[in-house]
């Protein structure tokens, strides 16, 4: 076995104190009378786990229609139950511990099974308690493994090992300890960070009394904040000194001068529509190009607009800062739209304007505030008098709104009650040597 790599001799090595070390156990009667002790553990766990559960459960179960912050943290604290049998049985372990430590001085089997209910409370936390596919992954990949090694006693030894091996990129030198933790760790934070900032995200969303404009912004805010904390977290965890990435900063401060102009242009864009206000979430706007839609999301590089007809429209976000820009719905103002129509030259139009504007009043979104409907003579046409009747209402003219279209059906409706026609195109017809005589 000399000429054996050393991971193999190492591993021989482990083998042999392992197989000694069973023996010992197996031969010791200290040892058997902490493996009792462990089978009294586990088996009082057992009993404690079963009668304390399902009080328990009913204690930590809030009614289902309650969203507290306290319901919330009771059914956290439901969902842990599982647990309950490792941690009790780790517990009285614990205890049994202390007393055979002091009788014995000696503890080396209880200690073990210590580890080993540990290890049972991973592989639950990760196999029946957690439900995020991310989190489940990591526990089953790293956790449980980890576990398992503290469990048997190694994870000092292979922690040391991984620690002196050195892996060199350029003239920085990582051990494969840090790398493993900082890859680890930088899961986590930004885990933490994306679960941080959606929760914070929809706390804000729900502050009313915020402006639109201002809630997306706080939103902006909170999320660079939690991933500027996550990444000097992880460059701390990982033992970066940040005066190192100095240069890349200014690499990156260098391609944002030269090639990331229009990047960085939107990015500062989008703050100045946050901080202003002038298009935020839920406006219909109109861009100086004739799209148009309703904004539906707002990130820090572009607008997306959703059009009536279910098309969506990205928008750079200096476009609103840079080109005109029609905001229909700023500030919860109402619309006025107008709808043409055309009467005969035999009616009395003295009337027409009292039908008409009585008639429009009684659809129900036609508002009276700023103005009530208008009706106006446009002028006199070719086949008849020319009439137009304005309207205010809340909301826009497209999509599952048809406000000129239901105005157009009042007028029809009114006109014709009251015994106005609408005319339509007559053209006559002169000869100057007399009328062609039919033929036969």
């Amino acid at each position: 076995m000399e000429n054996q790599p050393e991971i193999v001799t190492d591993a021989l090595a482990l083998a042999e104190d392992g197989y000694a070390l069973a023996l010992d156990w197996l031969t010791s009667p200290v040892a058997w009378s902490q493996f009792a002790l462990l089978v009294v553990a586990f088996v009082l766990a057992l009993l404690a786990s079963r009668r304390l559960g399902p009080v328990l459960r009913r204690v930590l179960t809030p009614p289902d229609d309650s969203d507290t912050i306290l319901s919330s943290s009771r059914r956290l604290l439901a969902m842990l139950l599982p647990l309950l049998l490792p941690v009790l049985a780790y517990a009285f372990t614990a205890v049994g511990e202390t007393i055979v430590r002091s009788i014995f001085d000696s503890g080396a089997v209880i200690a073990f099974g210590k580890r080993v209910f540990l290890f049972l409370a991973a592989r639950i936390l990760v196999n029946q308690i957690v439900t995020d596919p991310f989190l489940k992954l990591l526990g089953r990949y790293v956790l449980i493994p980890v576990a398992a090694l503290h469990a048997l006693g190694i994870l000092d030894d292979v922690v040391l090992a991984l620690t002196e091996m050195q892996v060199a990129l350029g003239n920085i030198s990582f051990s494969v300890m840090a790398l493993i933790r900082g890859l680890i760790a930088g899961s986590l934070l930004f885990w933490l960070g994306r679960w941080s900032n959606a929760q914070s995200a929809e706390f804000i969303g729900k502050q009313e009394e915020m402006r639109p404009a201002m809630r997306e912004l706080a939103i902006k805010a909170v999320e660079i904040v939690i991933f500027g904390v996550a990444f000097l977290l992880l460059m701390n965890i990982m033992g970066i000194d940040l005066t190192t990435i100095a240069v890349l900063g200014g690499a990156i401060g260098v391609g944002l001068g030269f090639g990331l102009q229009k990047i960085a242009a939107n990015f500062i864009s989008g703050v100045i529509l946050l901080l202003e206000g002038q298009a935020t979430v839920g406006d219909y706007v109109e861009l100086d190009g004739g799209e148009q839609g309703t904004i539906v999301k707002m990130g820090a590089r572009a607008a997306v607009l959703e059009t009536f007809d279910g098309r969506w429209i990205v928008v750079p976000n200096e476009d609103f800062i840079t080109t005109r820009v029609i905001n229909y719905s700023d500030s919860g103002s109402a619309n006025r739209y107008e709808a043409p129509f055309t009467v005969s030259y035999e009616t009395d139009i003295n009337d027409i304007p009292a039908i008409v504007e009585a008639a429009v009043a009684t659809h129900p979104d036609v508002l009276d505030e700023p103005f009530p409907p208008d009706c106006e003579l446009r002028g006199f046409g070719d086949s008849g008098v020319d009439f137009c009747v304005e309207f205010w209402v809340n909301g826009i003219d497209d999509g599952e709104n048809k406000y000129t279209s239901d105005v157009l059906f009042l007028i029809w409706n009114a006109l014709r009650e009251n015994g106005v026609t609408i005319p339509y195109p007559q053209r006559v017809l002169q000869w100057k040597d007399g009328a062609p005589a039919p033929e036969a």
